[in-house]
């Protein structure tokens, strides 16, 4: 728990990890500090735009959700374009065990609980720009810029990468980014190992495997009778880790057998009572790494 950065030593904080930023007008005053609190705040949340062209929209906002809707816009070319600073409108509610597991850098839970907390007062806010769809690529910059932002405001507040999590790990309700999580946080862990402006090593995209695995299509697509190819891929990893209990299949209808499966999994990562409910949340599904099924 913290008191946030001053908007100037953010921006340092940012330089000072190598981040190439722009700046445009009056966005250290530009907020909605007036809806409610800013601060104390605990962590940094990561999301995707969903759309290119983005800037314009976080800075401004949409009818009915007036911006900003982030600090910082993360563009393909990993430049990052500072838009707001302050409470923005980017996390709504989300879930207290989420929140609690970011105040304890903690292993962040495998579904997030009922929506419960302002996600806007408690974290640093940030768009990555990218249609979400699971086949818009993240080009290596944009992901090293990623990296480098969480790891500047980690180094600053002395926080762990435990404190940096997804939307979709904040609620239910949504699926961004559509790059693992744990993943990233590996990345961000090495960096703070290292000197803050460091250039980094070529590497392969590991958080970021659009063209190679599912993006988590939510809870709520996992409801009886539902039928797709994606139902089939990921009982086919199951059944590789250990965890399948199939007398038939898989199969492309979600059943009961692939629910005990997919529980069997969520126990075997560690996890058990409500959150080993057979129900795919959005870390467990990163971690089985479902290939694309089309």
């Amino acid at each position: 728990m913290a008191t946030p950065l001053s908007a100037d030593a953010f921006a340092r904080a940012l330089r000072a990890e190598g981040v190439s930023v722009v700046e445009h007008d009056g966005w250290r005053t530009h907020n909605r500090n007036h809806m409610g609190p800013w601060g104390p705040v605990n962590g940094v949340m990561l999301h995707h735009t969903a759309g290119r062209d983005s800037v314009e929209l976080c800075q401004d906002g949409m009818s009915g959700l007036p911006g900003p809707l982030c600090i910082g816009v993360i563009a393909k070319d990993g430049t990052v374009h500072l838009v707001g600073y302050g409470r923005t409108n980017h996390a709504g509610k989300g879930s207290r065990a989420a929140y609690e597991a970011v105040r304890a850098e903690g292993p962040t839970p495998a579904r997030p609980g009922p929506d419960a907390l302002d996600g806007n007062t408690h974290f640093y806010g940030f768009e990555i720009e990218n249609l979400g769809d699971g086949r818009d690529p993240y080009p290596d910059a944009q992901l090293d810029a990623v990296e480098r932002i969480a790891a500047a405001v980690c180094r600053a507040h002395g926080w762990t990468p435990a404190s940096v999590i997804g939307h979709k790990e904040w609620t239910t309700r949504k699926i961004d980014p559509s790059f693992s999580m744990p993943g990233m946080r590996d990345r961000i862990a090495a960096r703070l190992q290292g000197d803050p402006g460091a250039r980094p090593e070529p590497r392969p995209q590991r958080p970021a495997e659009p063209a190679a695995y599912e993006p988590f299509p939510g809870a709520e697509f996992f409801a009886p009778g539902r039928e797709s190819a994606i139902v089939t891929a990921m009982g086919r990893r199951l059944v590789a880790e250990g965890c399948g209990r199939y007398e038939v299949g898989p199969g492309p209808r979600w059943t009961d057998a692939d629910r005990r499966s997919y529980q069997r999994w969520q126990q075997k990562l560690g996890y058990g009572g409500a959150d080993a409910d057979g129900i795919p949340g959005p870390v467990s599904w990163d971690r089985l790494r479902v290939p694309r099924s089309g």
